[in-house]
């Protein structure tokens, strides 16, 4: 199964879109600042299942934080990252992963793209899909 995994679109649909007619993903993981973003997105590919939480900017939305996903076998564990201190470092978000059993986390909020591992935990950023985008081909 390929996922796309996106963040902080902030009002930028038409990157979200290109990425997925490039990429013709399996599903989408959005990892906030970009609710109504995601819904479009959504409206826009109606067959796509597209999962997401709210990001610092998505007020009112009232929905979960974090998520817990299991994808091919893996536990997966979606948030923002601004809750975990994730700007600061990701020892909280290391500490929160290792407790509800999570093998990855995929969050978003510093728009800067990682990859790092720690104590056994993946940590996934996609930076923001919101700026300029670069080649994706």
């Amino acid at each position: 199964m390929k996922v796309l995994v996106l963040s902080d679109s902030h009002g930028n649909v038409e990157n979200m879109a290109q990425a997925v007619e490039i990429t013709r993903p399996d599903a989408v993981f959005h990892l906030g600042d970009g609710w109504r973003d995601a819904l479009a997105l959504s409206e826009r590919f109606p067959d796509l299942p597209l999962t997401q939480v709210p990001g610092n900017c998505d007020f009112g939305t009232g929905a979960q934080g974090e998520l817990l996903v299991c994808l091919a076998g893996h536990t997966l564990l979606l948030a923002h990252g601004h809750t975990l201190g994730v700007k600061q470092g990701l020892l909280p978000a290391c500490y929160r992963a290792q407790e509800v059993g999570a093998e990855m986390l995929l969050y978003g909020h510093t728009h800067r793209a990682s990859i790092d591992e720690r104590n056994g935990v993946f940590f996934v950023n996609p930076g923001s899909i919101g700026q300029a985008m670069r080649c994706w081909k």
